[in-house]
């Protein structure tokens, strides 16, 4: 009988998260800055468009050593600032070239980083009021979200973001035990967050997010149960449990500790399956890859209607068909083409103040691609994926392993992923990723998929 350790053996290989599709290793023909004006131009010319903005902001204090993200690590807050004047004049460009956004509603908002609240109360009003007071907004208010380091975060800054119409708020938290937090850069005692969570709940938010990893060094069952047990009791509307992402090929910070601190394999997975135990008994509801959910949560209702959608911002409740995205390496995306921001601060800067798009790469979809990413994108969301005729064969045969271990189901007209199969969920879109079957990369490019 095949055990769940020989699953873990036979699927734990490099895979991609499919953020998007095509993944960012596999962007070609790269759009030119005009070209991905024409993208959004036609994506916002369609009457029934709406759109997601997404603000980059890099700027963090200190370096945690599990961040995979583009970040820039400073105490000098005179930088604030000007980095905000930059997003306002990147997005005063994209009002210019691109006149119809102001007439399409704007669903939703996110800040992330880096470390959104490095910025002070006021230059975060000073960021947002200008934009949110000239787009168009639907009967329901804008949804604004950030993300936030408790540790920089202040009760001023939930305040003054509340007065701006912020109602959701995602907190990193990563680990409660101090032996993995200090082997992470990232000492944050309880207390804070525990203080924050229920600030913002006395300030009116109404979902509390809590960003937790995984397969972090030094991480055993007994610390990952203590981490939930406390998670648990402060009970926050929903979590975000990440498996780490070991690439130190591209993180060199990676390096501070050692692969023997960290959990792997089978050891890594138990981790996850604890903490998936723990979450269940306290009435958390596992949603998509990675995430859970109380009942009353957007999140969750959208799982029960089957409108989950994911996209660079992770999973969300509600699909818009643009994302635009400002400031440094952010990325947009429409239904043709991706793009991204140049991704280094000073190229960055002067591209904007010379009042061109900071373009950096992107991609420009084929019929073939966006029919991979919706496909890609249901079978993420919804655990399920609608296939054509001519495509039944090649499934079965790729996915021929899955469906003899139980984890993947196919018929004539979908792919399915069992309830054993979710923890193998990044293994089956590999199905669908014709431009990693094409051609498997040569060098590490992704993380490992459990």
């Amino acid at each position: 009988m095949t055990t769940m350790s020989d699953l873990m053996k036979k699927y734990d290989i490099p895979a991609p998260r499919y953020t998007s599709y095509p993944t960012v290793p596999y962007w070609e023909n790269n759009p030119t800055s005009e070209q991905w004006i024409q993208a959004l131009t036609q994506a916002y010319g369609d009457e029934k468009a709406t759109w997601s903005l997404y603000m980059h902001i890099p700027y963090c204090e200190s370096l945690c050593t599990f961040c995979g993200c583009n970040t820039t690590i400073t105490k000098d807050h005179t930088k604030e600032e000007h980095y905000v004047n930059l997003l306002l004049k990147e997005w005063d460009l994209y009002v210019q070239k691109v006149p119809q956004i102001l007439n399409r509603p704007l669903e939703e908002l996110h800040l992330g980083g880096g470390t959104p609240t490095f910025l002070s109360p006021e230059s975060l009003t000073k960021l947002l009021r200008p934009v949110l007071e000239k787009v168009k907004k639907h009967s329901q208010s804008v949804e604004c979200s950030i993300e936030i380091d408790p540790r920089r975060t202040t009760a001023q800054h939930l305040s003054s973001l509340r007065e701006l119409g912020f109602k959701r708020v995602s907190m990193g938290v990563q680990d409660f035990d101090p032996e993995v937090q200090r082997l992470v850069n990232r000492v944050q005692p309880f207390e804070i967050t525990s203080s924050l969570t229920q600030e913002a709940r006395r300030l009116g938010y109404t979902s509390v997010n809590y960003d937790l990893i995984y397969g972090l060094p030094k991480q055993t069952l007994e610390t990952i149960e203590s981490t939930m047990r406390l998670t648990t009791e402060l009970k926050p509307d929903r979590i975000a449990l990440y498996s780490y992402a070991h690439v130190p090929w591209i993180k060199p910070a990676q390096r501070l500790f050692t692969d023997a601190d960290l959990p792997t394999g089978e050891s890594k997975r138990q981790l996850y399956e604890r903490s998936r135990e723990i979450l269940a008994s306290a009435g958390y509801i596992e949603i998509g890859m990675d995430h859970f959910a109380l009942p009353h949560d957007s999140l969750n209702i959208s799982n029960q209607k089957k409108t989950l959608h994911r996209n660079f911002m992770g999973y969300t409740h509600r699909r818009t068909s643009i994302l635009l995205g400002l400031g440094v390496s952010a990325i947009s995306e429409t239904p043709s083409c991706f793009h991204q921001n140049e991704k280094v601060l000073p190229v960055y800067d002067r591209l904007v103040n010379q009042s061109n798009i900071p373009t950096f790469r992107g991609h420009l979809l084929t019929d073939d691609d966006r029919q991979a990413r919706e496909q890609i994108l249901s079978l993420m969301t919804n655990g399920k994926a609608i296939i054509q005729n001519n495509q039944v064969e090649d499934l079965r045969s790729f996915l021929a392993p899955m469906i003899e271990d139980g984890l993947v189901n196919i018929t004539e007209s979908t792919v399915s992923i069992t309830r054993l199969g979710k923890a193998f969920l990044r293994n089956a879109c590999m199905a669908f990723d014709r431009r990693l079957r094409a051609k498997a990369p040569a060098t590490k490019l992704f993380s490992q998929a459990l």
